[in-house]
């Protein structure tokens, strides 16, 4: 009986959607080889993550382990599947393979945070193949929102892996290539050990879409349209960004694009020969001096990003441009969930401006980029792995889509994060539990999520904040009355006087009945006062604040 075994575990990804990152091993315990795929961010929110920039997986498990870490392969160029890679790859510091595209991107990540894009490497399609260790992988193309996502082919002494990333049974995704069911009868023809399968639409319950359907729609749509036109859908969606620039040329339109991200993507897919077709574009400067009837923008922010071209369009102005009543703005996406609030505030503002709004309620003007249920069990029966193990969904999405492989007789298991499960017998076995979490990107720095940092700014945020100053002499004694600082309190409470003239006078008469013992000890004046300070914010306002004590002594 072999010794060695065939692991998978998810740090992040798998019982949310968002930050990616699964790792793989093989080898004896504790001393396997690895390879690591996907480095992804999720996005913070105002409710829970108050001032942060990035959220991405804690993967300090890895990094301890790093020295048997032989690769990092990313599946596509989606910021959950590659945003965290400038951010971590410092602490891995091992070779980044994908395909052109995505390695355009991954590059690009690297250089803005002054790291050397040459550690990424360019891999071909299947059926080429790299060899890390007791690991030969090969990346066979996907369809999906973006071009050249690719599934990882990973072959081990234990028997082939395929690791999906994100797909959807598409045959004409207009840019990239379309999914292959020979190519996948040829992977699947000696056997798939295992099958780690995108969850996002599992509870869909039609066969996908094609991206194909759309551009005429769009068209009929923006040729209707009147004054201005503006059309925002995911950046990274590259051949709905030409859609909609094809669709606003045969309208007679301009096409502007809106968004470091946009320009970005159309650069990056210019550059490696994804697209060679894209419409001629003009610069905002231009468009500014053109008729409004004549100009067709293309936005960043399909999800309500406070900072994006969308947003910044529905507040107010965007680099001089201007939406007015009887112009025209497109939802070319869905809405993630949880963005809901965001996407419906900037709803609203187009609409007190006169702006109308068309969303995608109708299903004319979206497809989806990921499978559904009906396709999922059509790539099961394609595929017939011994084992499927959802990942990329959350905790609901992986119990469905372990219920459908069950139903057809495959074994399955519901792995979230920090699930370690041997893959090599007949079915998943749980062998060990990770700690996993966290990391956030706050401002420069990076913080784990359990330092109590974003947890004091919520509370602060939710309870308002009193700084206390006291002043004691070289005796103990105090020196003057103290004063507090308040923010984020009403300046008024339940006796109509000033809530700052209150809390002064409470804590001065705390001072002058205190006793030596307490003078001389910090720890327990600092609690005294803090307890005073609360009790007479609770008594004026109903609310307990944050109370910062500062005890100076004059030595």
């Amino acid at each position: 009986m072999s010794t060695e075994r065939l692991i998978y575990l998810p740090l992040g990804g798998a019982g949310e959607i968002g930050m990616n990152a699964y790792v793989y091993g093989y080898g004896k315990p504790g001393r396997e080889r690895l390879i690591l795929v996907d480095l992804g961010v999720t996005f913070p929110d105002m409710d829970t993550t108050p001032g942060v920039n990035l959220i991405m997986a804690d993967i300090s498990w890895l990094i301890e382990r790093k020295d048997q870490l032989d690769a990092i392969y990313i599946t596509h160029g989606h910021e959950d599947h590659i945003g965290a890679v400038g951010h971590l790859y410092a602490d891995l510091d091992t070779p980044i393979y994908a395909r052109a595209f995505t390695a355009n991107l991954a590059r690009r990540k690297l250089d803005d945070l002054g790291l050397s894009g040459d550690v990424v490497e360019t891999v071909s399609p299947w059926p080429e193949v790299q060899e890390h260790g007791p690991f030969k992988v090969s990346v066979a193309p996907m369809s999906h929102s973006i071009p050249e996502s690719g599934a990882l082919v990973i072959d081990t002494p234990a028997g082939r892996v395929v690791h999906t990333g994100d797909f959807k049974l598409d045959p004409n995704p207009l840019v990239g290539e379309p999914f292959d069911p020979v190519m996948w009868a040829e992977i699947a023809k000696d056997g798939v050990q295992a099958l780690v399968c995108d969850s996002t639409n599992v509870f869909s319950p039609k066969p996908g879409r094609s991206e194909s359907e759309l551009p005429g729609e769009i068209t009929k749509m923006i040729a209707g349209a009147s004054g201005m036109v503006a059309a925002t859908t995911f950046a990274s969606n590259v051949a709905r960004v030409r859609t909609l620039a094809e669709a606003g040329q045969r309208a007679g339109r301009s096409v502007v694009l809106l968004g470091r991200a946009m320009l970005r993507m159309v650069e990056a897919s210019t550059e490696t020969g994804v697209l060679t077709d894209f419409p001629p574009v003009v610069s905002v400067e231009d468009a500014q001096n053109m008729p409004r009837d004549n100009v067709m923008l293309i936005t960043t922010g399909s999800q309500g990003e406070r900072r994006a071209a969308t947003a910044q369009l529905a507040r107010g102005k965007y680099r001089g441009i201007e939406m007015k009543e009887g112009d025209t703005f497109l939802f070319s996406s869905k809405t993630i969930p949880g963005n809901e609030k965001e996407v419906s505030r900037i709803i609203n503002q187009f609409s007190e401006r006169g702006v109308e709004v068309v969303d995608d309620s109708s299903g004319l003007y979206h497809v989806s980029g990921h499978a559904n249920g009906p396709d999922l069990e059509q790539f099961h029966t394609l595929i017939k792995p011994k084992i499927v193990v959802p990942m990329h969904g959350e905790h609901r999405h992986l119990r469905r889509h372990a219920k459908l492989a069950e139903a057809k007789g495959i074994a399955s298991v519901i792995a979230v994060n920090g699930m370690m499960l041997d893959l090599g017998g007949d079915a998943p076995n749980v062998v060990e539990y990770v700690e996993t979490g966290r990391k956030y990107l706050d401002g420069s720095i990076k913080i784990g999520a359990m330092d109590g940092i974003i947890r004091d700014r919520i509370r602060i945020a939710l309870n308002g904040l009193v700084v206390i100053t006291v002043i004691l002499d070289e005796d103990d004694e105090p020196l003057g009355e103290p004063w507090c600082d308040v923010r984020g309190l009403p300046e008024v409470g339940e006796s109509k006087a000033a809530l700052i003239e209150l809390m002064e006078e409470d804590l001065n008469q705390f001072l002058m009945r205190a006793g030596a013992k307490t003078l001389r000890d910090d720890d327990k004046l600092e609690e005294n006062l803090r307890r005073v300070a609360r009790q007479t914010a609770m008594s004026e306002i109903g609310k307990k604040p944050e109370v910062t004590v500062i005890v100076s002594r004059m030595r």
